[in-house]
Protein backbone atom coordinates (compact mmCIF):
# COMPACT_ATOMS: atom_id res chain seq x y z
CA UNK A 1 0.00 0.00 0.00
CA UNK A 2 2.55 2.69 1.13
CA UNK A 3 3.32 5.23 -1.50
CA UNK A 4 5.66 6.35 1.16
CA UNK A 5 8.46 3.97 3.73
CA UNK A 6 7.52 4.52 6.96
CA UNK A 7 9.78 3.81 9.61
CA UNK A 8 10.49 3.72 13.46
CA UNK A 9 12.95 6.21 14.73
CA UNK A 10 12.30 6.89 18.22
CA UNK A 11 10.82 4.71 21.02
CA UNK A 12 9.20 5.69 24.42
CA UNK A 13 8.12 3.72 27.28
CA UNK A 14 6.26 4.18 30.79
CA UNK A 15 5.47 1.37 31.98
CA UNK A 16 4.86 -1.38 35.07
CA UNK A 17 8.47 -2.55 34.20
CA UNK A 18 10.52 0.35 33.83
CA UNK A 19 10.27 4.16 32.27
CA UNK A 20 12.48 3.72 28.94
CA UNK A 21 13.10 1.45 26.10
CA UNK A 22 16.08 -0.39 27.64
CA UNK A 23 14.71 -0.84 30.74
CA UNK A 24 11.46 -2.63 29.29
CA UNK A 25 13.58 -4.79 27.31
CA UNK A 26 15.90 -5.25 29.34
CA UNK A 27 13.04 -6.34 32.07
CA UNK A 28 11.51 -8.53 29.51
CA UNK A 29 14.15 -10.26 28.48
CA UNK A 30 15.00 -11.49 32.31
CA UNK A 31 10.90 -13.12 32.84
CA UNK A 32 10.53 -10.22 35.19
CA UNK A 33 6.81 -8.98 36.42
CA UNK A 34 5.11 -5.82 36.85
CA UNK A 35 2.25 -6.98 38.82
CA UNK A 36 1.48 -6.44 42.10
CA UNK A 37 -1.47 -7.29 44.90
CA UNK A 38 -3.25 -3.77 46.07
CA UNK A 39 -4.45 -3.70 49.12
CA UNK A 40 -6.28 -0.60 48.35
CA UNK A 41 -8.70 -2.63 46.20
CA UNK A 42 -9.69 -4.71 49.42
CA UNK A 43 -12.00 -2.03 50.27
CA UNK A 44 -14.47 -2.25 47.53
CA UNK A 45 -17.82 -4.00 47.40
CA UNK A 46 -17.75 -6.51 45.19
CA UNK A 47 -14.41 -6.76 43.59
CA UNK A 48 -13.01 -10.23 43.37
CA UNK A 49 -9.79 -9.64 41.73
CA UNK A 50 -6.49 -7.58 44.04
CA UNK A 51 -3.68 -7.68 40.96
CA UNK A 52 -2.62 -4.62 39.35
CA UNK A 53 0.24 -3.93 37.16
CA UNK A 54 1.01 -0.31 38.10
CA UNK A 55 3.79 2.40 36.99
CA UNK A 56 5.98 3.19 40.46
CA UNK A 57 8.35 6.06 40.33
CA UNK A 58 7.05 8.56 38.29
CA UNK A 59 7.23 12.11 39.66
CA UNK A 60 4.62 14.95 38.40
CA UNK A 61 6.76 17.32 39.61
CA UNK A 62 9.37 16.90 36.47
CA UNK A 63 6.57 17.83 34.51
CA UNK A 64 6.82 21.78 34.46
CA UNK A 65 3.85 23.35 36.51
CA UNK A 66 2.34 25.27 33.65
CA UNK A 67 1.32 22.20 31.55
CA UNK A 68 0.87 19.74 34.58
CA UNK A 69 -2.40 20.99 35.14
CA UNK A 70 -4.39 20.29 32.74
CA UNK A 71 -2.70 16.60 32.54
CA UNK A 72 -3.95 13.51 34.53
CA UNK A 73 -1.54 10.59 35.28
CA UNK A 74 -1.90 9.15 31.48
CA UNK A 75 -1.35 12.80 29.92
CA UNK A 76 1.99 12.74 31.91
CA UNK A 77 2.87 8.96 30.46
CA UNK A 78 2.36 9.82 27.24
CA UNK A 79 3.95 13.44 28.08
CA UNK A 80 7.58 11.50 28.97
CA UNK A 81 7.12 9.09 26.59
CA UNK A 82 7.19 11.09 23.60
CA UNK A 83 9.92 13.25 25.71
CA UNK A 84 11.91 10.16 25.22
CA UNK A 85 10.91 8.96 21.69
CA UNK A 86 11.82 12.07 20.28
CA UNK A 87 15.24 12.35 22.07
CA UNK A 88 16.01 8.83 21.29
CA UNK A 89 15.36 10.00 17.18
CA UNK A 90 17.24 13.31 17.78
CA UNK A 91 14.35 14.89 16.23
CA UNK A 92 15.19 18.68 15.45
CA UNK A 93 12.90 21.33 17.68
CA UNK A 94 12.47 23.05 14.73
CA UNK A 95 10.26 20.58 12.77
CA UNK A 96 7.60 20.26 15.98
CA UNK A 97 5.87 23.37 14.69
CA UNK A 98 6.57 22.66 11.05
CA UNK A 99 2.81 21.49 10.08
CA UNK A 100 3.91 18.20 9.18
CA UNK A 101 4.70 16.66 12.41
CA UNK A 102 1.33 15.15 14.19
CA UNK A 103 -0.26 13.38 16.88
CA UNK A 104 -2.08 10.20 16.79
CA UNK A 105 -2.32 8.62 20.56
CA UNK A 106 -5.77 7.62 22.41
CA UNK A 107 -6.80 6.29 25.80
CA UNK A 108 -9.34 4.00 26.82
CA UNK A 109 -11.40 7.19 28.54
CA UNK A 110 -10.61 10.23 29.77
CA UNK A 111 -9.33 10.32 33.39
CA UNK A 112 -11.55 8.36 35.48
CA UNK A 113 -9.26 9.02 38.85
CA UNK A 114 -10.18 13.08 38.22
CA UNK A 115 -13.65 12.26 37.28
CA UNK A 116 -13.85 10.36 40.28
CA UNK A 117 -12.36 12.92 42.51
CA UNK A 118 -14.80 15.58 40.91
CA UNK A 119 -18.01 13.50 41.36
CA UNK A 120 -17.08 12.81 45.20
CA UNK A 121 -16.53 16.39 46.48
CA UNK A 122 -19.80 17.40 43.59
CA UNK A 123 -22.04 15.15 45.53
CA UNK A 124 -21.43 16.83 49.06
CA UNK A 125 -23.38 19.49 48.58
CA UNK A 126 -23.97 19.77 44.76
CA UNK A 127 -21.76 22.58 44.21
CA UNK A 128 -19.38 23.72 41.68
CA UNK A 129 -17.49 26.35 43.23
CA UNK A 130 -14.48 24.47 43.99
CA UNK A 131 -14.25 22.80 40.46
CA UNK A 132 -10.69 23.70 38.88
CA UNK A 133 -10.81 25.26 35.47
CA UNK A 134 -8.29 22.38 34.13
CA UNK A 135 -10.58 19.28 35.04
CA UNK A 136 -12.23 19.31 31.52
CA UNK A 137 -8.85 19.02 30.10
CA UNK A 138 -8.09 16.02 32.05
CA UNK A 139 -11.23 13.98 31.85
CA UNK A 140 -11.78 15.10 27.85
CA UNK A 141 -11.38 11.91 25.19
CA UNK A 142 -8.56 13.72 23.65
CA UNK A 143 -6.67 14.57 26.89
CA UNK A 144 -3.49 12.94 25.62
CA UNK A 145 -3.36 13.92 22.24
CA UNK A 146 -4.06 17.49 22.77
CA UNK A 147 -1.26 17.57 25.71
CA UNK A 148 1.32 15.92 24.08
CA UNK A 149 0.69 18.75 21.27
CA UNK A 150 -0.16 21.58 23.24
CA UNK A 151 3.24 21.10 26.10
CA UNK A 152 6.06 19.95 22.86
CA UNK A 153 4.80 22.86 20.42
CA UNK A 154 3.23 20.25 17.44
CA UNK A 155 1.19 22.01 15.38
CA UNK A 156 0.31 19.34 12.40
CA UNK A 157 -2.77 16.87 12.54
CA UNK A 158 -4.15 15.52 16.21
CA UNK A 159 -6.03 12.45 16.19
CA UNK A 160 -7.08 10.44 19.48
CA UNK A 161 -8.14 6.94 18.75
CA UNK A 162 -10.22 5.52 21.36
CA UNK A 163 -11.04 1.45 20.22
CA UNK A 164 -10.07 0.16 24.19
CA UNK A 165 -7.60 -2.63 23.54
CA UNK A 166 -6.77 -1.57 20.06
CA UNK A 167 -6.16 1.57 20.52
CA UNK A 168 -2.29 1.96 20.56
CA UNK A 169 -2.32 -0.73 17.54
CA UNK A 170 -4.97 1.54 15.58
CA UNK A 171 -2.55 4.95 16.47
CA UNK A 172 0.39 2.93 15.16
CA UNK A 173 -1.47 2.32 11.99
CA UNK A 174 -2.96 5.54 11.29
CA UNK A 175 -0.10 7.15 11.69
CA UNK A 176 1.61 4.81 9.20
CA UNK A 177 -1.16 5.34 6.82
CA UNK A 178 -1.11 9.31 7.39
CA UNK A 179 2.61 9.35 6.31
CA UNK A 180 2.66 6.83 3.78
CA UNK A 181 0.29 8.97 2.09
CA UNK A 182 2.43 12.13 2.11
CA UNK A 183 -0.42 13.83 4.73
CA UNK A 184 2.72 13.91 7.67
CA UNK A 185 6.72 13.60 7.48
CA UNK A 186 6.06 12.35 11.12
CA UNK A 187 3.79 11.52 13.65
CA UNK A 188 4.31 10.63 17.48
CA UNK A 189 1.96 8.04 17.82
CA UNK A 190 0.79 4.72 20.71
CA UNK A 191 -1.93 4.88 23.70
CA UNK A 192 -1.94 5.44 27.09
CA UNK A 193 -3.79 4.81 30.52
CA UNK A 194 -3.66 5.24 34.17
CA UNK A 195 -5.19 1.95 36.29
CA UNK A 196 -8.83 2.92 38.31
CA UNK A 197 -10.39 0.21 39.80
CA UNK A 198 -13.41 0.73 37.85
CA UNK A 199 -11.62 -0.74 34.87
CA UNK A 200 -10.53 -3.93 36.97
CA UNK A 201 -14.17 -3.92 38.26
CA UNK A 202 -15.38 -3.83 34.25
CA UNK A 203 -13.49 -6.89 33.75
CA UNK A 204 -14.82 -8.39 36.91
CA UNK A 205 -18.20 -8.31 36.35
CA UNK A 206 -17.81 -9.88 32.78
CA UNK A 207 -15.82 -12.54 34.72
CA UNK A 208 -12.84 -11.98 32.75
CA UNK A 209 -10.48 -10.73 35.50
CA UNK A 210 -7.68 -12.67 37.02
CA UNK A 211 -9.18 -13.68 40.43
CA UNK A 212 -7.26 -16.98 41.64
CA UNK A 213 -3.99 -15.80 41.94
CA UNK A 214 -4.21 -12.82 44.23
CA UNK A 215 -1.99 -14.72 46.83
CA UNK A 216 0.44 -14.87 44.23
CA UNK A 217 0.40 -11.98 42.11
CA UNK A 218 3.02 -12.88 39.33
CA UNK A 219 1.65 -16.12 38.71
CA UNK A 220 -0.81 -14.37 36.25
CA UNK A 221 -1.96 -13.39 34.00
CA UNK A 222 -1.09 -16.45 32.00
CA UNK A 223 -1.60 -16.27 28.13
CA UNK A 224 -2.71 -19.59 26.71
CA UNK A 225 -2.33 -21.42 29.78
CA UNK A 226 -4.59 -24.21 30.88
CA UNK A 227 -4.65 -22.53 34.25
CA UNK A 228 -5.46 -18.94 33.25
CA UNK A 229 -8.28 -17.38 34.71
CA UNK A 230 -8.66 -13.92 33.04
CA UNK A 231 -6.64 -10.32 32.26
CA UNK A 232 -5.02 -8.22 34.96
CA UNK A 233 -5.20 -4.30 34.23
CA UNK A 234 -2.44 -2.44 34.13
CA UNK A 235 -1.52 1.40 32.83
CA UNK A 236 1.33 3.34 31.50
CA UNK A 237 1.94 4.79 28.12
CA UNK A 238 3.99 3.89 24.58
CA UNK A 239 4.82 6.18 22.12
CA UNK A 240 6.89 5.30 18.80
CA UNK A 241 8.06 8.40 16.64
CA UNK A 242 7.07 7.44 12.95
CA UNK A 243 8.66 8.89 9.63
CA UNK A 244 8.84 9.33 6.43
CA UNK A 245 12.09 7.06 5.38
CA UNK A 246 13.54 9.43 3.08
CA UNK A 247 13.39 12.31 5.41
CA UNK A 248 14.95 9.92 8.26
CA UNK A 249 17.71 9.10 6.02
CA UNK A 250 18.46 12.35 4.92
CA UNK A 251 19.05 13.74 8.44
CA UNK A 252 20.88 10.83 9.68
CA UNK A 253 18.45 9.65 11.51
CA UNK A 254 18.95 5.53 13.05
CA UNK A 255 15.95 3.63 12.08
CA UNK A 256 14.69 0.91 14.28
CA UNK A 257 12.58 -0.55 12.30
CA UNK A 258 10.13 -0.44 9.07
CA UNK A 259 6.15 -0.26 9.42
CA UNK A 260 4.84 -2.16 6.10
CA UNK A 261 1.41 -3.13 7.03
CA UNK A 262 -1.52 -2.48 9.08
CA UNK A 263 -5.36 -3.37 9.27
CA UNK A 264 -8.12 -3.04 11.71
CA UNK A 265 -11.54 -4.69 10.77
CA UNK A 266 -14.86 -4.59 12.61
CA UNK A 267 -16.72 -7.64 14.21
CA UNK A 268 -20.22 -8.15 13.86
CA UNK A 269 -20.64 -11.02 15.52
CA UNK A 270 -20.73 -10.14 18.71
CA UNK A 271 -20.30 -6.69 20.62
CA UNK A 272 -18.34 -8.86 23.29
CA UNK A 273 -16.71 -12.28 22.62
CA UNK A 274 -14.27 -12.82 20.16
CA UNK A 275 -14.56 -14.45 16.99
CA UNK A 276 -11.36 -16.36 15.42
CA UNK A 277 -12.24 -16.23 11.78
CA UNK A 278 -12.45 -12.06 12.00
CA UNK A 279 -9.21 -12.09 13.64
CA UNK A 280 -8.08 -14.04 10.97
CA UNK A 281 -9.45 -12.29 8.29
CA UNK A 282 -7.73 -9.09 10.19
CA UNK A 283 -4.16 -10.86 10.01
CA UNK A 284 -4.57 -11.85 6.49
CA UNK A 285 -5.43 -8.13 5.16
CA UNK A 286 -2.42 -6.53 7.13
CA UNK A 287 -0.91 -9.17 5.28
CA UNK A 288 -1.93 -8.20 2.15
CA UNK A 289 -1.26 -4.32 2.75
CA UNK A 290 2.24 -5.35 3.47
CA UNK A 291 2.36 -7.56 0.36
CA UNK A 292 4.02 -10.17 2.41
CA UNK A 293 3.17 -14.12 2.57
CA UNK A 294 2.25 -14.89 5.97
CA UNK A 295 5.21 -17.96 5.53
CA UNK A 296 7.72 -15.05 5.54
CA UNK A 297 6.72 -14.21 9.12
CA UNK A 298 9.91 -14.73 11.40
CA UNK A 299 7.50 -14.05 15.11
CA UNK A 300 4.01 -13.47 15.91
CA UNK A 301 3.09 -10.99 18.74
CA UNK A 302 -0.19 -12.36 20.51
CA UNK A 303 -3.16 -9.65 21.78
CA UNK A 304 -3.28 -13.11 24.10
CA UNK A 305 -4.66 -11.48 27.66
CA UNK A 306 -5.30 -14.30 29.63
CA UNK A 307 -9.11 -15.08 29.37
CA UNK A 308 -10.74 -18.24 27.86
CA UNK A 309 -12.46 -16.64 25.38
CA UNK A 310 -9.94 -14.61 24.29
CA UNK A 311 -6.67 -16.85 24.46
CA UNK A 312 -8.27 -19.60 22.54
CA UNK A 313 -9.91 -17.89 19.57
CA UNK A 314 -6.65 -16.00 18.99
CA UNK A 315 -4.95 -19.21 18.30
CA UNK A 316 -7.16 -20.89 16.47
CA UNK A 317 -6.64 -17.91 14.18
CA UNK A 318 -3.08 -18.37 14.03
CA UNK A 319 -3.37 -21.98 13.46
CA UNK A 320 -5.18 -21.06 10.72
CA UNK A 321 -2.81 -19.07 9.01
CA UNK A 322 0.18 -20.56 9.68
CA UNK A 323 -0.17 -23.46 11.62
CA UNK A 324 2.64 -24.18 14.23
CA UNK A 325 5.27 -22.88 12.05
CA UNK A 326 6.20 -19.03 13.40
CA UNK A 327 6.99 -18.63 17.12
CA UNK A 328 4.08 -17.07 19.28
CA UNK A 329 4.20 -15.20 22.15
CA UNK A 330 2.61 -12.70 24.61
CA UNK A 331 3.83 -9.92 26.93
CA UNK A 332 0.86 -9.63 28.70
CA UNK A 333 2.48 -12.08 31.58
CA UNK A 334 5.17 -9.87 32.45
CA UNK A 335 3.07 -6.39 31.87
CA UNK A 336 -0.44 -7.08 32.65
CA UNK A 337 -3.10 -5.81 30.43
CA UNK A 338 -1.75 -1.87 29.77
CA UNK A 339 -5.44 -1.21 27.90
CA UNK A 340 -5.33 1.59 25.37
CA UNK A 341 -1.07 1.96 25.60
CA UNK A 342 -1.06 -2.07 25.35
CA UNK A 343 -0.74 -2.06 21.41
CA UNK A 344 2.23 0.24 21.54
CA UNK A 345 4.26 -0.82 23.96
CA UNK A 346 3.94 -4.75 22.61
CA UNK A 347 4.91 -3.05 19.18
CA UNK A 348 8.08 -1.26 20.74
CA UNK A 349 8.82 -4.81 22.77
CA UNK A 350 8.52 -6.56 19.56
CA UNK A 351 10.77 -4.32 18.05
CA UNK A 352 12.92 -4.60 21.07
CA UNK A 353 13.43 -8.69 20.73
CA UNK A 354 14.16 -8.10 16.72
CA UNK A 355 16.88 -5.79 17.72
CA UNK A 356 18.24 -8.05 20.06
CA UNK A 357 17.18 -11.12 17.93
CA UNK A 358 15.94 -12.86 20.95
CA UNK A 359 12.58 -13.64 21.24
CA UNK A 360 10.74 -13.59 24.85
CA UNK A 361 8.73 -16.53 26.14
CA UNK A 362 5.03 -15.96 27.04
CA UNK A 363 5.38 -15.83 30.85
CA UNK A 364 3.51 -17.72 33.26
CA UNK A 365 2.83 -20.63 30.02
CA UNK A 366 3.33 -23.78 32.14
CA UNK A 367 0.82 -26.45 30.27
CA UNK A 368 -0.29 -25.13 26.96
CA UNK A 369 -4.14 -25.03 26.96
CA UNK A 370 -5.81 -28.06 24.85
CA UNK A 371 -7.97 -25.28 22.97
CA UNK A 372 -5.15 -23.17 22.18
CA UNK A 373 -2.67 -25.49 20.87
CA UNK A 374 -1.42 -26.66 17.19
CA UNK A 375 0.70 -23.21 17.43
CA UNK A 376 4.33 -22.74 17.94
CA UNK A 377 4.24 -21.55 21.61
CA UNK A 378 7.18 -20.10 23.35
CA UNK A 379 8.28 -20.88 26.55
CA UNK A 380 11.33 -20.30 26.37
CA UNK A 381 13.35 -17.35 25.50
CA UNK A 382 14.72 -17.98 21.85
CA UNK A 383 17.95 -16.19 19.87
CA UNK A 384 16.42 -16.03 16.59
CA UNK A 385 16.66 -13.23 14.16
CA UNK A 386 13.86 -11.70 12.88
CA UNK A 387 13.25 -10.08 9.84
CA UNK A 388 9.03 -9.38 9.81
CA UNK A 389 6.76 -9.64 12.66
CA UNK A 390 3.14 -9.23 13.23
CA UNK A 391 1.74 -7.67 15.99
CA UNK A 392 -2.07 -8.29 17.21
CA UNK A 393 -4.37 -6.18 19.38
CA UNK A 394 -8.19 -7.37 19.97
CA UNK A 395 -10.86 -5.36 21.66
CA UNK A 396 -14.25 -5.37 22.81
CA UNK A 397 -16.80 -3.63 20.44
CA UNK A 398 -15.34 -6.16 17.97
CA UNK A 399 -12.36 -4.03 17.04
CA UNK A 400 -9.67 -5.78 15.77
CA UNK A 401 -6.11 -4.37 14.42
CA UNK A 402 -2.75 -6.01 13.72
CA UNK A 403 0.43 -4.49 12.35
CA UNK A 404 3.41 -5.88 10.13
CA UNK A 405 7.07 -4.67 11.23
CA UNK A 406 9.91 -5.40 8.81
CA UNK A 407 13.29 -5.32 10.50
CA UNK A 408 15.97 -2.64 9.19
CA UNK A 409 18.15 -5.56 8.34
CA UNK A 410 15.97 -7.44 5.85
CA UNK A 411 17.05 -9.01 2.99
Amino acid sequence: MSLESVVVTGIGIVSPLGHSFEQLTLALSAGQSGVKYLPELEKIGGLRSRLAATVEGIDPQQVPRKIRRSMSNMSIYAYLASQQALAMAAYPDAQLASGRTGVVIGSTLGSTESCEKFFADYFKDYSLERMKSGLFFQIMGHSCAANVAQSLGITGRVMAPSAACATGCQAIGYAYEQIAFGRQDAILCGGADEFHPLTTATFDVMNAASTAFNQHPTESPRPFDKDRDGIICGEGSGILLLEKKSLALARGATILAEIIGFATTSDTSSIANPDAGAMLECMRLALQDANLPAEKLDYINAHATGTNQGDAAEAEAIRQLIGDRVPVSSVKGHLGHTMAASGAIETAASIGMMLRGELVATRNLRQVDQNCGGICHLQKNRSEPVRYLLKNNFAMGGINSTIIVRSRTHD
